[in-house]
């Protein structure tokens, strides 16, 4: 409950245990190396995550999350890995210009790499943080990806391209908070944004595959896992944001995403 910041949180993972049958199957559709025939198997993963909720409404809600995750037979040997992650931009009000800037911060770290990745995990991003019983994203997008392992590029390559696109968060989000942390806003202006943040509730709780994976895995901290829920939220039965408003513009968004760059 600061100045800037009406919750943020940082987590740093480093978990391991052991895989349920089901968890195994489910990750042997994009890993063929994990055997199909265990009833178990162990697993280590780290991580790097945040969220960040502005008091301010004009100022955009930002999350990050950076992983590694690998799995191990019977005798410790690693037989598959993978790095996964991203970051999005959720606003309560739509500015043209810090979209573009958010989006042309990622894209260069991304091009470092591969040309093709931008529009590549832009896209995937768009899919993920997508609301079905809303019909709408939860934010204006960033990048997503998961399940990067050896038939992308190898180890270190895809580690190096994970931590240039880390470096590049707070060149894309601080000039973006900065502009907006102190402008003037009233009542309307809150309302709407705790209407948004019931929103991203929404997702976290229902659609998240993180949060879901979290909450299922023996022993860990809820507190952590639900690290990412603002503050404050509100929901209003059959709401409608003004016709022509501000708040209309940012929902055209939210339905139809946007090719920023």
């Amino acid at each position: 409950d600061g100045n800037v910041f009406e919750k943020a949180g940082v987590n740093t993972s480093i978990v391991y245990g052991t895989l349920p049958r089901p968890a195994i199957e489910k990750m042997r559709v994009n890993h063929k190396a994990i055997d199909p025939d265990v009833d178990s198997l162990e697993f280590f993963a780290a991580g790097l995550s945040l969220v960040l909720h502005p008091q301010n409404p004009n100022a955009p809600t930002v999350h990050l999350n950076y992983r590694y995750f690998e799995t191990m037979d019977n005798d410790g040997k690693c037989n598959a890995w993978w790095f996964g992650g991203g970051t999005d931009l959720t606003p309560s009000y739509l500015y043209d210009e810090d979209a573009i800037h958010f989006h042309k911060s990622i894209k260069d770290a991304c091009d470092k790499h591969d040309r093709g990745y931008y529009p590549r995990f832009k896209q995937w991003c768009d899919k993920y943080f997508y609301i079905p019983h809303r019909q709408e994203s939860r934010g204006i997008g960033g990048i997503f990806f998961d399940d990067l392992d050896g038939q992308e590029k190898d180890q270190e390559q895809l580690f190096s391209f994970v931590k240039d696109c880390l470096s590049s968060f707070l060149p894309g989000y601080l000039p973006i908070v900065t502009r907006r942390k102190d402008m003037p806003f009233g009542e309307r202006e809150k309302q709407w944004q705790q209407l948004r943040r019931g929103r991203y509730v929404e997702f976290n709780l229902v659609n998240d595959r993180g949060t879901s994976f979290g909450l299922n895995t023996p022993s860990a901290r809820v507190e952590s896992i639900l690290m990412s829920l603002p503050l404050t939220a509100r929901w209003m039965y059959m709401h409608e944001a003004e016709k022509g408003s501000r708040e209309e513009r940012i929902l055209g968004v939210l339905k139809q995403p946007v090719e920023w760059l």
